[in-house]
């Protein structure tokens, strides 16, 4: 693909700078909805082409990763009980597992709802669909085999307090009090914020931390569900006998899988498009 940020149309600093600080001016300046576009687009051809084992090994990592998430959630929770708004702050934990995955380069479902999807818009055939379902596939199984080994680690393992191990159980009935259709569209937000980091970290330049640390709090303040985070939290409510399998298949797996994708593929990854199509197509 051409690079049109080399075109005549592009603005110009203005004279009286010398070369060093029009090189400058032009390096800061933003990058331009369409590069960010094209730099996700060739990562998501990358992921594509990627073959079996690299995939499901780096889910399987990355599902385990994510169990920190509520791991760190519940020991700040079990620590920080006596104090007003511990909530508040314990919700920081959340971001524990979203930081070691994403700059792990660890592969997580709903990144790949976005960077997937970009390739097709352009393909547009029906082989580019199927490498999307490929992917989808390889990676979910990976990460709820990984999150699976997880919830087992923290159901069975006696390597918490009690304090703790009621904090975790209280995340999960937190999360399973929801309806179907809260799960859903809570599922909803969740997608477009991780659409919406994924989309953010090309321009971050040296502040991914931060970006990811923001942007996974506010999913966890918001109590959005996510289909890899909060599937820790129902397997350990299954396994404890809490929860029974199609109450947690049916009532957070199915409505939350279906909330993610559609916040983070048919409305961020679609708009994303429609912003940039012209300057891809013209």
């Amino acid at each position: 693909m051409a690079d049109k940020g080399s075109s005549s149309n592009e603005p110009q600093p203005q004279e009286g700078l010398t070369r060093r600080e029009s090189k400058e001016a032009k390096e800061r300046r933003r990058l331009r909805a369409a590069v960010v576009y094209e730099i996700i687009r060739l990562e998501g051809e990358a992921e594509l082409s990627r073959r079996f084992n690299a995939l499901w090994w780096s889910a399987l990592a990355a599902g385990l990763s994510i169990g920190f998430s509520v791991l760190s959630q519940a020991l700040l929770e079990a620590y920080l009980q006596p104090f007003p708004s511990a909530a508040i702050i314990a919700d920081f934990g959340y971001c524990v597992g979203f930081l070691i995955v994403i700059l792990a380069r660890q592969q997580l479902f709903t990144e790949n709802t976005l960077t997937a999807v970009l390739p097709v818009m352009v393909r547009k055939d029906w082989s580019a669909v199927w490498d999307v379902l490929r992917l989808w596939g390889i990676v979910l199984g990976g990460n709820l085999v990984g999150c699976f080994f997880f919830a087992a680690f923290l159901a069975y393992s006696g390597a918490f307090s009690d304090t703790t191990q009621h904090a975790i159980t209280e995340i999960g009935r937190h999360l399973m009090a929801n309806s179907p259709t809260e799960m859903f569209m809570k599922g909803i937000m969740a997608g477009w914020l991780i659409a919406a980091l994924v989309w953010m970290l090309p321009s971050s330049e040296g502040t991914e931390i931060f970006i990811i640390t923001l942007i996974t709090y506010i999913i966890a303040l918001g109590d959005f569900t996510h289909i890899i985070a909060g599937s820790v939290e129902a397997i350990y409510m299954v396994l404890i006998g809490e929860v029974g399998f199609w109450q947690a298949f049916g009532g957070f797996f199915i409505p939350t899988l279906l909330g993610n994708v559609a916040g983070g593929t048919v409305l961020f990854a679609m708009i994303s498009y429609a912003q940039v199509r012209q300057e891809l197509e013209g």
